[in-house]
C-alpha cells in the first residue's frame, strides 16, 4: 500500500481534490479533522494544553478554539508546543487508520502542514495542490467570512508554494484553467499501475 500525502495553501482546494479521489475509491484521512477531534478525545492532549495554558482552556470538555488561537497567533514558542503536541498523536492516529487498508493500491492523508510538520516523511509520494493566491484568498474569504488580513497572516505562516512544489512528485494545479479532474484521473492511474 503506497501513503500518499496531499497537501496545499489555505484555499488551495485540498478537500475537493481529496473527495474526487475519494469518489474514486479511494480511503482519505483527514489530518487537520482529526487533529481538532483528537484535541478533546485523547486525554494526554486534553492533560498537556491544560497544563501549559491553564484549565480554562478547555470549557465543558470542548476546547476552546478562539482562545487558543488567540494565544498561539501571538506567540511563535506557543505554536510550536501546540505542535510538538497534536503532529504526534495525528501521526500515530493516521498509522492505526491504515491498518484496516492494507489491501488498497494507496490511501491518502490530507493535511495543509505536511512538510511543516514533518508528516511528509512517511509518506511514499507527495501532492501539492496549486492555486493562485488572490483565488486562494477570495476562497477563504468567502468560505471562512474572514477578512484579507486575516487570511494574509495565515497563509504567511505556511510554506511558499514553490517550496511545496520543489518537494512534490506531482502537482494538481486548481486554478480554474485546468480541469481538476483529469489530472486527478491521471496521477490515480500513475499510482494503480505502480501497485501492479
Amino acid at each position: 500500500m503506497i501513503k500518499v500525502g496531499i497537501t496545499g495553501g489555505i484555499g488551495s482546494g485540498k478537500s475537493v481534490i481529496c473527495q474526487l479521489f475519494n469518489r474514486l475509491g479511494i480511503p482519505v484521512y483527514d489530518a487537520d479533522a482529526r487533529a481538532k477531534a483528537l484535541m478533546t478525545e485523547n486525554q494526554e492532549i486534553i492533560d498537556k494544553l491544560s497544563a501549559r495554558f491553564g484549565s480554562n482552556i478547555y470549557k465543558d470538555g470542548q476546547l476552546d478554539r478562539k482562545m487558543l488561537a488567540g494565544i498561539i497567533f501571538e506567540n511563535k514558542q506557543a505554536i510550536g508546543f501546540v505542535n510538538s503536541v497534536i503532529h504526534p498523536a495525528v501521526e500515530a492516529d493516521f498509522i492505526a487508520w491504515t491498518r484496516q487498508y492494507q489491501s488498497e493500491p494507496y490511501v491518502i492523508e490530507e493535511a495543509a502542514l505536511h512538510f511543516e510538520s514533518g508528516a511528509y516523511k512517511n509518506m511514499n509520494i507527495m501532492i501539492t495542490v496549486f492555486a493562485p493566491a488572490e483565488i486562494r484568498l477570495k476562497r477563504v474569504i468567502q468560505r471562512d467570512s474572514a477578512t484579507r488580513e486575516q487570511v494574509e497572516a495565515r497563509m504567511n505562516n505556511q510554506l511558499p508554494d514553490e517550496e511545496k512544489i520543489k518537494r512534490s512528485d506531482f502537482v494538481i494545479y486548481n486554478d480554474n484553467k485546468q480541469s481538476i479532474m483529469e489530472q486527478v484521473f491521471k496521477i490515480h492511474n500513475n499510482l494503480i499501475s505502480r501497485n501492479n
